[in-house]
């Protein structure tokens, strides 16, 4: 039982995923981080067969460490998600397909915009202001129709995405944890749901905060 959240609000993206690790009914971990940074300003949440998302996950942040290490710049959000669907898409018509569904969230440093793309394992991608993937889909995304709207600030997002933990506790019958992160010009940020005001704390200390993405210097590969 997997559950992931994604909301874009004014010039932030939040991400929030799981952290249950199992198979069945059993639980094997309760600390698995399924949140990717794949840039300074870009993570994915990601989920399905448990081998399939490490692999996966690793393919994809490599070959965008790639890109960032050739052509001195990291990949834009739209780009990045254009390749991350055609790599689904591709694997889905070979014999060892990827089962892996992720949200994908990014703030564009070009045009001061975020961005938020919901991808399923058929290679489906869609741009969307919220989205979610797992058991979350059931109870959640009448919580985001509800209190979303656009232009957003960050409490604002954060409220909403309490809302929509908190429905997933009251209405589900696994107990879940929470991982969930904020993207914004700044970079990425480690949020902490459990707190009164998480923004505040990110605000007062955002080297305490922040999330290490991969950012290579510009003289590697030259």
């Amino acid at each position: 039982m997997e559950c992931s959240f994604g909301i874009t609000g004014k010039d932030y993206v939040l991400i929030a995923a799981d952290t249950s690790a199992g198979r069945s009914i059993v639980r094997m971990k309760s600390d698995e981080n399924k949140i990717k940074t794949l840039g300074p300003h870009l993570a994915m949440a990601y989920g399905g067969e448990p081998g399939d998302t490490n692999n996966f996950a690793e393919y994809i942040e490599r070959n965008l460490r790639l890109y960032h290490i050739r052509n001195h710049f990291p990949l834009l959000p739209p780009s990045a998600s254009a390749w991350i669907r055609r790599t689904l898409a591709e694997s889905i018509r070979s014999r060892k397909p990827y089962a892996v569904n992720l949200l994908l969230g990014g703030y564009d440093t070009t045009t001061d915009l975020p961005h938020l793309y919901w991808i399923d394992y058929l290679g489906t991608k869609a741009i969307v202001p919220y989205a979610a993937h797992g058991m979350g889909v059931y109870v959640s995304l009448s919580t985001m129709d509800k209190w979303w709207y656009e232009g957003m600030d960050k409490r604002e997002g954060i409220e909403v995405l309490k809302k929509c933990v908190d429905e997933v506790e009251k209405r589900l019958t696994v107990a879940l944890k929470f991982n969930c992160i904020l993207i914004d010009k700044n970079g990425i940020h480690k949020i902490d749901l459990s707190e009164q005001d998480p923004i505040a704390k990110v605000e007062a200390s955002p080297e305490e905060t922040a999330v290490e993405a991969p950012n290579p210097p510009i003289e590697v590969g030259a």
